[in-house]
């Protein structure tokens, strides 16, 4: 499948100044290993792939002498394949199994920055694994790969002709016509379900069913479980996945911010807040803070004590609340306060994708704005509505307070602009 990362990639190959070994990040089961793989099939003559986690042996190499020369000469031997600077890719895959090969990368970028060094792995791993050696500050490039995105997903779909004309109505402000219009709301509802994990994606391409994607999207869950237990202890696991386990009750609320009790009875910051770290390490939620004005830079008016927690993905999030794909497919206006929840998320997501500080504003209860961007010196309020009823004072009461030069609504409705608030559907939230 077409991912947006792979121009990234291409850039980082073509670099021929301070062209660092390269680090992506990202939850388990987002494809950081297929797209590796896939880019080094394309762009390389050939690829040595290492795989830290299944073969123990070569790690216990690493232990010794990390010299670039010496470990390139027996990686030649390990797969009887010439590394070749500019012609070969070298994967290191699950690099955070192997501590010492992480540390080898800053002698890479130091010696012999001409020879192509990807690596994959967990941040958590990465960020746990640091008991004797010293990350490489400074000497790689991080990247970090986000669940399918809908426009990606688009793609997976034959549907790149949407894309163009959706990005075309987001950027005149003009209406797409009707018929495409529900088209890309159908789609919306479909990705919803799906979500943007690959497996899940791949199950519906494939079948264009819904049938299998619960148990690929079970699958995926089951192995942030195994994480749960492997980088933690056994009460911390426990916490871990209380709180995760919570978040579609969270979600469930009016005020959707995140509550310890509902993850514990009498479960405190000082509970869960490590659990929550290691949730957001490991890209399998999404924080997105409270801020306490609306005024540039917006990330200094953080309020740490309110946050909501939306899930990495918003097929996992419909997966594990349990709401059925009728409701979900709907084409009438369903009053269900879960479908808010979900637009809501698919929304974080997509802005996390992008690399988007997700931020929220609320002011004395009266009002709330569900996620601020700021661009350049503009802040720039996004109201999230599941259906086609928009109708809202919290957005009328931002305005009047901070005077922005526009705003976004985002909902069913499609295209427009008027008084100075920039309507979207929600299948083109990955326009902005």
């Amino acid at each position: 499948m077409r991912r947006r990362i792979t121009d990234k990639l291409v850039a980082w190959k073509e670099q021929s100044l301070n062209r660092m070994p390269l680090l992506l990040y990202g939850a388990r089961q987002v494809g950081k290993t297929y797209i590796l793989r896939e880019f080094g099939k394309k762009y390389y003559k050939n690829v040595v792939y290492i795989n830290f986690e299944i073969n123990k042996n070569i790690s216990s190499y690493f232990t010794e002498n990390i010299d670039p020369i010496r470990l390139i000469r027996y990686l030649e031997t390990l797969s009887n394949e010439r590394i070749l600077p500019g012609d070969t890719l070298v994967i290191f895959d699950e690099i955070q199994s192997c501590e010492r090969a992480l540390t080898s990368l800053k002698y890479f970028n130091e010696n012999i920055p001409e020879y192509h060094i990807a690596c994959a792995g967990s941040l958590l791993g990465v960020a746990i694994n640091r008991e004797k050696y010293s990350f490489p500050v400074g000497k790689v490039k991080s990247m970090t790969l986000f669940p399918i995105d809908f426009e990606e997903f688009l793609w997976a779909l034959n549907e790149e002709k949407l894309c163009e004309e959706i990005e075309h109505s987001y950027h005149t402000n003009k209406p797409l016509p009707e018929a495409l219009h529900l088209h890309a709301l159908d789609l919306y509802k479909i990705y919803l379900i799906i979500g943007g994990m690959p497996k899940a994606v791949l199950e519906y391409v494939d079948t264009k069913s819904f049938v299998l994607v619960p148990e690929a999207q079970r699958n995926i869950v089951n192995d942030y479980i195994a994480d749960m237990s492997k980088y933690a202890t056994k009460s911390e696991s426990v916490k871990i996945l209380s709180a995760y386990d919570s978040i579609p009750v969270q979600l469930a609320k009016d005020n959707r911010k995140f509550q310890y009790k509902l993850a514990q009875k009498g479960g405190t910051a000082n509970i869960f807040g490590s659990s929550i770290d290691w949730l957001r390490f490991a890209n399998i939620v999404l924080k997105c803070e409270r801020i306490e004005t609306g005024s540039m830079p917006i990330s200094v008016y953080r309020d740490l004590s309110n946050f909501k927690l939306y899930m990495g993905d918003v097929g996992l999030l419909t997966m594990k609340s349990g709401i059925s794909s009728q409701v979900i497919l709907s084409a009438g206006e369903i009053d269900n306060i879960f479908l808010g929840a979900l637009a809501e998320n698919f929304v974080a997501q997509t802005f996390a994708a992008k690399q988007y500080g997700l931020f929220y504003w609320t002011s004395d209860a009266l009002a709330e704005i569900d996620f601020v961007l700021q661009k350049g010196n503009e802040i720039i309020a996004v109201e999230v509505k599941a259906g086609i009823r928009t109708k809202s004072r919290s957005l009328k009461i931002f305005i009047d307070k901070y005077h922005p030069s526009y705003s976004i609504r985002i909902s069913l409705k499609n295209f427009g602009f008027e008084n100075n608030i920039k309507s979207i559907p929600l299948y083109a939230t990955f326009c902005i």
